[in-house]
């Protein structure tokens, strides 16, 4: 990796480009300053540091929620936005035809609706915030005109972020959305690992646990990696051909299926909603030793159903391997890569063309997703275990982890491949 990264660094264009992503980094970091007026900070740290859904969103805002900037939102509107969209591509006949067969223009088509449903779910996410917020006393000015003016800062954020991460994938390297997320967990690991040393130091952290925790984290990476490089390829044989009065043997190749097709989707999409009802009652003033209907509601939904209880990471399990295996048959689509095998004369050896190699990759298929699916939900839950072996302090959690190693991969392949392609222009000049 050190050495790609030497290399990457002598080639000017992607030096440049690399430069690039480290300035739209500043760009995000200066933002993270850009506070909304009218806050009363003290009020606003205790609500926050009750609220769970709260601090979900600071996680992947790189601390903008702690200081309630203009992108306290971060990108979570986009990445639902862009979740629907896909679930609706394969949903709706017109946009799944607009997919395939459009082209460019048909991507570019799919991803303006994109823009355009995050500006409603960033408008339907500030509002409800702006409310809580107000209701809270962390607004000074409790009026409407400056709940508009908080809505409107915060989608204008949160639109800010999505154009960022668009200049990054197009003058950059790596998916600009991912690194702007990336750079956002990334952002909290010094506070909170100098944080948890601190602790330990004072005799309020277990040692013992302390480096059990690090064994596990090293262990998690490892197997991160693994599973993020690791392939499931199944044989191709394309059929001999004749073309004139030559005959051309058939060349072997594989079909590769990563283990992990889910990504970080399935676990992002399980937590935002096991942390929907404590959000909603937020909203609506419910609390914790509150009276009424929804104080009694909150006390069973913290005691029952808090991210400590059996109840919640049985559930978080559950969501997560359904979720993976959703979000994996929507991503493969076996049908097609059926159909593409028999039209360019392939075929798997010992396997019948059509129906027989849809049923034969999707039984390869649900094998290896049960197993990306199991892995998962684990990883999922394993913040909850760190916790019984006394590292309370440290929120560097499997997620993110899943995040930032998954994040670094991609960008050095995408370096590797622009590294093949200049050595293949230099092989051809000469």
């Amino acid at each position: 990796m050190l050495n790609t990264l030497r290399n990457a660094l002598t080639v000017p264009d992607i030096r440049k480009r690399i430069g690039f992503v480290f300035f739209a980094f500043a760009v995000f970091v200066f933002m993270i300053h850009v506070q909304l007026p009218n806050v009363n900070q003290a009020a606003w740290n205790q609500l926050i540091s009750n609220g769970a859904f709260y601090q979900f969103l600071g996680f992947l805002s790189g601390g903008a929620l702690q200081h309630l900037s203009i992108i306290a939102m971060g990108i979570t509107p986009y990445i639902n936005a862009s979740i629907i969209m896909q679930l609706m591509t394969v949903v709706i006949p017109q946009l799944e035809e607009m997919a395939k067969k459009g082209g460019e223009e048909g991507r570019k088509t799919i991803s303006r609706y994109t823009r355009y449903l995050t500006i409603v779910l960033g408008t339907i996410q500030a509002t409800s915030m702006a409310i809580a917020l107000s209701r809270g006393g962390v607004f000074y000015d409790t009026s409407w005109q400056f709940i508009v003016y908080a809505v409107v800062a915060f989608v204008a954020g949160t639109m800010f972020l999505m154009w960022l991460g668009e200049q990054i994938t197009d003058k950059g390297i790596g998916n600009g959305i991912s690194l702007i997320i990336f750079v956002g967990i990334v952002l909290r690991f010094p506070t909170q690992v100098g944080q948890t040393f601190s602790l330990a130091n004072k005799g309020n952290v277990n040692w013992f646990g302390l480096i059990l925790w690090i064994g596990i984290a090293l262990v998690t990476i490892v197997s991160i990696v693994f599973m993020y490089q690791g392939q499931r390829r199944i044989p191709v044989q394309q059929a001999r051909r004749v073309i004139g009065r030559k005959m051309y043997a058939g060349r072997s190749s594989y079909i590769p299926l990563r283990l992990n097709n889910a990504g970080v989707i399935s676990i992002i999409f399980a937590i935002s909603i096991l942390l929907l009802p404590q959000q909603a009652l937020s909203w609506f003033g419910g609390a914790q030793g509150g009276t009424g209907v929804a104080g009694t509601i909150s006390f069973y939904i913290q005691t029952y159903f808090g991210p400590s209880s059996l109840l919640y990471n049985l559930v978080y399990f559950l969501l997560v391997v359904v979720f993976t295996f959703f979000y994996s048959a929507i991503v493969v689509n076996t049908k097609d890569i059926a159909d593409n095998l028999k039209k360019s004369g392939s075929f798997i050896p010992g396997i019948r063309p059509g129906q027989p190699t849809v049923d034969y990759i999707n039984k390869i298929l649900i094998r290896i997703t049960t197993a990306s699916a199991i892995y998962l939900g684990l990883l999922a839950v394993l913040p909850s275990l760190q916790r019984d072996v006394g590292v309370t302090s440290l929120y560097i959690g499997s997620t993110s982890l899943l995040i930032v190693v998954g994040v670094a991969l991609d960008a050095i392949t995408q370096i590797e491949a622009r590294l093949a392609m200049r050595d293949y222009r230099g092989f051809i000049n000469k």
